[in-house]
């Protein structure tokens, strides 16, 4: 066996030599002193570099923060004159809208991460979940499974519709059956009461504006099968739309009536389904304008259940429409008696006056095809595959989609809607730092007391005035993350749906169970006073809210993540991302809307004749500011600036605000280090970090949709919007007056 290398040294070493002495050059001690020197300098310059400041943040957030601002940007873009394109222009052109999706933005990007945390905590199978966690759970699977829904068919609406008097266009039998004992109290009642859908009579069981502790009854216009009330005219980029909305309701009449083998005359049911259309057209003619309700007092008016006999008369073939059978219908379902003394505030008098006239027009299956059908829509999404795909060419006239989405994130998303609280509890325990709670806390006190100092600078608003909006402003409760109750109590939460039962092979069953829960529970709160402690949004939302009625503010976990926020990243971004949302929030108290509840959330004036005036001479700057921006994907349509006039008054604020209150942060704490590898400081990145919250993108039918329903502007112009308004972003980025971002003329309200 041979030696290994280090044996054969080591008896070497161990061989007697002759002994030499050691002598060394004075070159080589030189050389020595050299090497020496070399080392000391340079573990003194190390230790003196692992010490220097240079200002700039090297922890692993600041890598990523910046990482991401730098990769979303587009920096050959001017910041004076396109500051959206220079925030945005990298992300536009990194992200193409998928398939399944109407827009795309970083909104949606976190609602997609959040609805992946929701799969899988529904995904999960633990026996020791409690109750209401393993109805959700049920709930879930009965959704995600496609195996059973399409084996089914359309057979679970099928044996459902009698309950519902029926679908005149889809059976042979209905004039003799039912044409005779129908009548329209009992059928629209029926479905409100039962399934929450409101058809010809929106009537619901809310707050009351005026006195914010009780709920009374309202009655308002009804929404409509197409988007908005333009749809109907049915021309130009509206046409395709219509189109496939008929087309839509013939398709599933005929796989109705195919399934339950009886005859299909083509030209009968697009007849029948044609003057379905032709009544719906009617009553959207006969529906007020958005822009015409956005006067909560004057859509305000309260009458007892005669009065409202005695001035809405409305007649359906030629009988009297009897209000208390109606109302009456629908309360006795959770045991409520509503006399004629009851008061009632109307919302649409306006369209109750129109709508008898339109109804006289029609018999009563043209009544009952066009109730029964807005019932039926609602529902096809719910049935097999086959009955899915009736819709597609509606969806892709509205939405523009050519793809469903996932079955998982819709199952997701609607086990959220129906279960938010017990959803909501898997989900903070799955994902959110409990920590961020106390940290937005102190920047809601902050922020609010930037909008409190700042209504000295209002020279429009006089000092009464003043005084009662800084009242209001300090009385708004704030709600952060998620309600501690629905971690740590179980019987509540348990109670909450303890009328539910679902089975995982009954996924439409357990839909219409849904419905009749949620409408009970909404109709029984009639004898109930308000409860002004409970949360207007589940945990589990990436979005804000404000309740004007509540006075409140909620910001649910779900947003409570970068880019708006996160307890490590600099609090430039912070103030930019969260702190941009909670002024916009608190904002909203004072709005066009908002402004005309007081403190306790009640519809009172408390303003002075001059200061309400101010007001509103202030919003109209605003209102012609917005409206005159046009959309190329819209087809160059202006935005409205009445209808965004609320949401455009809360993003001028919000960013305002939350910009002071960065300031204020800095005065007290210091300069924050730079982020790595951008050449911007934080007041700029301020700036950068709001605008970059609202990159996105739309499909050109759904930006048609949008500008005609959403009260939003769309994010390239809340971004442009709000900084062509703030001296302080032209001060920012050093723009000047004859750039696009820095108008001479700029609007200001709060």
């Amino acid at each position: 066996m041979g030696k290994s290398e280090s044996q054969m040294d080591i008896t070497e070493m161990n061989t007697p030599k002759p002994k030499k002495k050691l002598r060394w050059s004075a070159l080589e001690i030189g050389l020595v002193v050299v090497v020496i020197l070399l080392t000391i300098i340079s573990i003194t310059m190390i230790a003196l570099y692992a010490t220097y400041d240079d200002g700039v943040c090297k922890s692993s957030d600041c890598i990523k923060s910046a990482a991401r601002i730098i990769e979303n940007m587009d920096t050959t873009a001017d910041p004076c004159k396109d500051f959206y394109q220079y925030a945005c222009g990298g992300w536009l052109k990194k992200n193409v809208i998928p398939e399944t999706s109407s827009r795309y933005s970083n909104f949606d990007i976190l609602r997609d991460e959040l609805e992946v945390v929701l799969k899988d905590v529904l995904d999960r199978d633990h026996s020791n979940d409690i109750l209401a966690v393993q109805k959700a759970k049920t709930l879930y699977r009965s959704c995600i499974n496609e195996t059973a829904i399409d084996s089914r068919g359309g057979k679970p609406l099928i044996n459902l519709l009698p309950n519902v008097s029926e679908w005149p266009v889809a059976t042979d039998n209905w004039d003799s059956a039912y044409g005779a004992i129908w009548t329209a109290e009992t059928a629209i009642a029926h479905l409100n009461s039962q399934y929450g859908k409101k058809v010809l009579i929106n009537f619901f069981v809310g707050t009351d504006d005026k006195n914010s502790t009780v709920h009374i009854i309202h009655i308002d216009q009804p929404g409509l099968g197409l988007p908005s009330r333009d749809y109907y005219e049915c021309t130009g980029a509206y046409k395709e739309a219509c189109s496939a909305y008929v087309s839509f309701m013939i398709s599933v009449a005929k796989l109705i009536l195919q399934e339950k083998n009886l005859t299909i005359n083509e030209s009968q049911i697009s007849k029948e389904m044609e003057r379905v259309m032709d009544l719906e057209k009617e009553i959207a003619n006969a529906t007020t304008k958005p822009e015409d309700r956005n006067d909560p007092i004057l859509q305000y008016n309260k009458m007892t259940l005669t009065e409202l006999q005695n001035n809405f008369s409305l007649e359906i073939n030629h009988k009297q429409f009897n209000w208390s059978e109606f109302i009456n219908n629908i309360m006795s379902t959770v045991q409520i008696n509503v006399e004629n003394t009851e008061d009632v505030v109307v919302y649409a008098p306006e369209y109750l006056t129109k709508l008898k006239p339109i109804l006289n027009k029609y018999t009563s299956r043209e009544i009952q095809n066009y109730m029964i059908w807005r019932y039926v829509m609602d529902l096809v999404n719910s049935l097999s595959r086959d009955y899915k795909d009736t819709r597609n060419a509606f969806r892709k006239a509205l939405y523009g989609t050519t793809s469903e989405t996932a079955v998982w994130r819709r199952c997701a998303n609607y086990v959220n809607g129906n279960m938010e609280t017990v959803v909501g509890r898997l989900y903070v325990e799955e994902a959110f730092a409990g920590n961020s709670k106390y940290v937005v806390q102190e920047m809601i006190a902050q922020i609010r007391d930037v909008f409190i100092k700042t209504l000295d600078e209002l020279t429009w608003m006089d000092a009464e005035t003043k005084k009662k909006a800084e009242q209001k402003a300090t009385a708004i409760r704030e709600r952060i993350g998620y309600p501690d109750e629905i971690m740590t109590d179980n019987n509540k939460l348990n109670n909450e749906y303890q009328d539910l039962n679902y089975k995982e092979e009954e996924y439409f069953e357990n839909i219409i169970q849904n419905l009749l829960f949620s409408q009970r529970k909404r109709l029984k709160k009639l004898r109930e006073k308000v409860d002004k402690e409970e949360w207007i949004s589940g945990a589990a939302v990436v979005n804000a809210f404000y309740s004007a009625s509540r006075n409140q503010i909620v910001f649910p976990a779900g947003i409570l993540q970068p880019p708006f926020f996160s307890a490590s990243q600099a609090k430039s971004l912070n103030y930019g991302g969260i702190g941009m949302v909670i002024g916009h929030e608190i904002t909203h108290g004072f709005d066009d809307n908002g402004r005309n509840f007081n403190e306790d959330g009640d519809l009172i004036d408390w303003w002075t004749q001059e200061s309400a005036l101010n007001f509103k001479n202030q919003s109209q700057c605003m209102v012609y500011q917005y409206g005159n921006f046009t959309w190329d994907l819209a087809g160059g349509q202006h935005l409205s600036g009445i209808n965004t006039l609320g949401e455009n008054i809360a993003d001028n604020g919000g960013v305002r605000q939350a910009y002071k209150a960065y300031e204020n942060f800095v005065k007290k704490n210091g300069k924050e280090k730079l982020l790595p590898g951008i050449d911007m400081n934080h007041k700029q990145l301020f700036f950068l970090n709001f605008a970059q919250i609202w990159c996105g993108m739309y499909r050109p039918e759904y930006a048609v949709n949008s500008i005609k329903t959403d009260v939003h502007s769309p994010g390239k112009f809340r971004v442009i919007g709000s900084l062509q308004n703030s001296a302080e972003f032209t001060e920012a980025f050093s723009c000047t007056t004859t750039e696009y971002m820095d108008p001479v003329k700029k609007c200001r309200v709060w």
